[in-house]
């Protein structure tokens, strides 16, 4: 008997060549997506890091020939730029906070089974995920709630993200209808059930929506740019491409002065340029985000995959 499960275990182990070529193409592909994903971030962060002298030069790869920390000297001795964190910060805290309870109240909501009228809504909350208002319709309904130039514009009109809310839906539809109907028993109204049973129950994709929505304020710029002109509300992302306009304008009077073709001469000397600055503010808007994200990969896989297969 046992050699018989010695020769199974043998041949299960044996590997025909085609094997070892299906092995060898896979460890292929995945070293070229790894290095072509990973390059430009490097890349990035080696031009962030050189001298701008010599990053007019070219030919920078992954690591910065001539390291300085200039780049990032000038980006955070701009006196606005500590502000604006401070803005973006509280703006992502909050918006990801109220947006997950809001949305995921309204997915507790739709997936409960005996809704009246359950597809009508379903329906509604539709039409607005496949067709806008308009951004001049949204420009004079904002204005006329007096958000314009208010820090509540970063946060009410982002309260629901219909998306968010479908994934939330489907998850909440895949709680076992036993621990609802318990705590009906008990005497649970449909607010202690949704955060003393679904709540906890959900953290897969409360984590991942909780990222979507955190990643959605950190990253906008669109919004502060149309309603907000007051520059103590301005988040990172606005201060920081005013710093690399600034910088892109010192780069072209410089030119115009020097004279056309002479970019190299006319940036000579100076401790800055565009390129670097464009590749330190990308790699300052970044790294909170990459820094975060380990965390909470074990929950966003599970919780987009479950939040997906049931519609």
């Amino acid at each position: 008997m046992t050699g018989v499960k010695a020769s199974k275990h043998k041949m299960k182990a044996k590997k025909v060549f085609s094997d070892y070529v299906i092995i060898i193409l896979m460890v292929v592909i995945m070293f070229t997506v790894f290095v072509t994903t990973l390059y430009p971030f490097l890349n990035s962060l080696a031009i962030s890091l050189n001298n701008a002298n010599d990053t007019i030069l070219g030919g920078i790869t992954i690591y910065p020939r001539i390291f300085t920390l200039q780049n990032y000297a000038q980006i955070f001795g701009n006196p606005t730029i500590w502000k604006a964190y401070g803005i973006t910060f509280a703006r992502t805290i909050i918006g990801a906070a109220t947006g997950l309870v809001v949305t995921g109240a309204l997915a507790f909501g739709l997936s409960r089974k005996g809704l009246v009228g359950k597809k009508f809504y379903t329906f509604f909350c539709l039409i607005p995920m496949y067709f806008g208002g308009g951004l001049v319709p949204t420009y004079f309904l904002i204005n006329n709630m007096g958000l314009k130039d208010n820090f509540l514009v970063y946060i009410i009109p982002n309260l629901v993200n219909i998306w968010n809310m479908i994934l939330m839906r489907s998850y909440f539809q895949s709680v076992p209808d036993a621990l609802e109907e318990s705590a009906r028993i008990d005497g649970a109204n449909y607010i202690t059930i949704f955060f003393k049973i679904y709540w906890p129950v959900s953290t897969p994709i409360i984590a991942t929506i909780a990222l979507y929505f955190g990643v959605f304020h950190w990253n906008d710029w669109f919004m502060p740019n149309i309603y907000i002109t007051d520059p103590n509300l301005k988040p990172m992302t606005s201060v920081l491409l005013n710093i690399i306009s600034e910088a892109a304008y010192a780069e072209r009077m410089a030119a115009t002065v020097s004279g056309a073709g002479h970019v190299g001469d006319a940036m000579k000397g100076k401790q800055t340029n565009a390129r670097s600055i464009t590749m330190a503010t990308m790699i300052t808007s970044i790294v909170p985000i990459v820094a975060i994200y380990p965390f909470l990969q074990r929950y966003f896989l599970k919780g987009i995959m479950i939040g997906s297969i049931k519609g």
